[in-house]
């Protein structure tokens, strides 16, 4: 099973409070407020989409955090491999030499073409995407009805 991190996962809840506070500088704290988050795991994912650049730390009394970019320019590969590194969905999809099985596979190519896809999608995902509310389940069952009545 594909599974991003619970640490990847906290960081785009992070991402997303800062998103949708419109370039205000926020806390550690009021971040985890907003986030429903624990204050520390807050500050340990702060520091890698810090050194990745997505967001900007700002030191002194009002300090804090607020997105470094436009929540619609920062993409959820950036997110992912800011916290986890280069998106591999197996050993050899990203680097050579680093299973036994290289030399004598022949699927190392495609597991490559999957990555590049997965890559490709979620670079189409913007932060700004991952704000907006989910579909409602109920539209595309009346979608579905229609098609299934033409």
């Amino acid at each position: 099973m594909l599974r991003v991190t619970k640490l990847t996962d906290y960081a785009t809840v992070v991402l997303t409070v800062l998103a949708a506070s419109a370039g205000e500088v926020l806390s550690a704290t009021e971040i985890a407020e907003r986030a429903g988050l624990e204050a520390t795991t807050v500050s340990k994912v702060l520091k890698p989409l810090a050194q990745a650049a997505l967001v900007e730390g700002f030191r002194g009394a009002h300090g804090g955090y607020r997105l470094a970019r436009p929540a619609r320019d920062i993409r959820l590969i950036e997110v992912i491999e800011a916290m986890e590194g280069p998106l591999s969905v197996t050993e050899c999809s990203v680097h050579d030499g680093q299973c036994g099985l290289e030399s004598s596979c022949g699927l190392r190519r495609n597991w490559r073409r999957i990555n590049d896809v997965i890559a490709q999608s979620l670079r189409g995902i913007s932060l700004q995407d991952m704000l907006e509310p989910e579909p409602d389940p109920r539209a595309s069952r009346r979608i579905d009805m229609r098609l299934a009545n033409a």
